[in-house]
């Protein structure tokens, strides 16, 4: 097995991240605040084991699909494939070692910028075809973290990947993101049945505690009893609809504590979810992290896209190029 690395970018505006090859994930986010403190803004461990074991999706690359398929099927071409089941009945970000799991190769680095590289091959975690996967980070001069994708197949499939970080803009040590302040761009939403699957269905948010188009404090409808009370938010807004040409969008700001963080996207959905299941993981400062601890903003096409008209489309046949771009942007 090849080892476990980190590796360091950083801009000349004083961003600094490290990235590891396990799970391509982000493992420091170094960022100064107004009064020009600095602290890391994103959960995670102090060793290479604690983040192979603990926590497996913190800030990691999740693929070949993002969050959930639908009883883990579908048809593609006519023939149905079915997914391990590993979230109640449904499959998620992947499978059951999904790219979160995976040791990629690094293809290129530089004081800025890395790119990373993954091979999944064909039947792995019940997906049809060779799909050759690139991620690159760079961190720019002006304080953006930007996160590019690329794949290619041999063979149609689907894939539909994010990069699953978990935000503390406060430090990652600092506990509750109740203060957090959140925008999301969005006046539209998936509804989900039981299973935490979409049904469908494309709601307004007007009138909902979906609604979060005006910046509103995450603790003031974090426990409304629309999300999951005591556990907190885990829905999927509509960016745009699933035909829309592909553009970089403003997705939301998340402010906290001095910090503004934009997140801008070429993907049509935006995940948000509040570390609901995370529940006392000694994290890297020896703080316990625990639930509603952070918040992700995982940028991404729709959950179980391919099981639903008018979604957006996340097949990728030969020939064509998956290119999808996100930025986390601090002003």
């Amino acid at each position: 097995m090849k080892p476990i690395q980190f590796y360091t970018i950083k801009s000349s505006g004083g961003l600094k991240v490290e990235i590891s090859n396990l799970g391509a994930k982000i493992t420091k986010l170094l960022v100064a605040n107004r009064k020009g403190e600095v602290k890391d803004v994103i959960l995670g461990f102090r060793s290479a084991d604690e983040w192979r074991s603990k926590e497996t999706y913190f800030n990691a690359i999740c693929g070949r699909v993002a969050n959930r398929i639908k009883d883990g099927k579908f048809t593609l071409d006519g023939k149905q494939y079915q997914l391990p089941i590993n979230n109640g009945t449904n499959s998620l970000h992947g499978g059951i070692e999904g790219f979160n799991a995976k040791i990629w190769d690094v293809t290129a680095q530089s004081l800025y910028e890395i790119t990373l590289h993954y091979r999944a091959k064909d039947g792995e975690e019940g997906y049809p075809g060779n799909v050759d996967v690139y991620v690159t980070y760079t961190a720019t001069k002006d304080n953006r973290l930007v996160i590019h994708y690329e794949a290619k197949t041999d063979a149609p499939t689907i894939i539909a990947m994010t990069n699953h970080a978990y935000f503390n803009l406060a430090g990652e040590d600092s506990g509750k993101i109740h203060e957090h302040v959140l925008q999301i761009f969005a006046d539209k939403y998936t509804p989900f049945d039981e299973t935490a699957c979409p049904t469908g269905e494309i709601l307004s948010v007007e009138g909902t505690p979906m609604d979060f188009r005006q910046p509103t404090h995450i603790g003031d409808r974090i426990d409304d009893p629309f999300f999951a009370p005591g556990r907190g938010i885990d829905n999927n807004w509509c960016l745009c609809t699933g035909d829309a040409p592909k553009e970089l969008r403003h997705a939301a700001t998340l402010e906290a504590d001095g910090r503004t963080m934009e997140c801008w996207t070429t993907m049509k959905g935006l995940q948000v979810y509040t570390g609901n299941w995370v529940e006392q993981n000694e994290g890297k400062n020896g703080k316990m992290y625990d639930v509603q601890h952070a918040v992700c903003l995982e940028a991404q096409n729709w959950p179980d896209s391919i099981n639903h008209a008018g979604f957006p489309n996340i097949i990728l046949r030969p020939g064509e190029k998956l290119d999808e771009t996100t930025e986390y942007r601090f002003l």
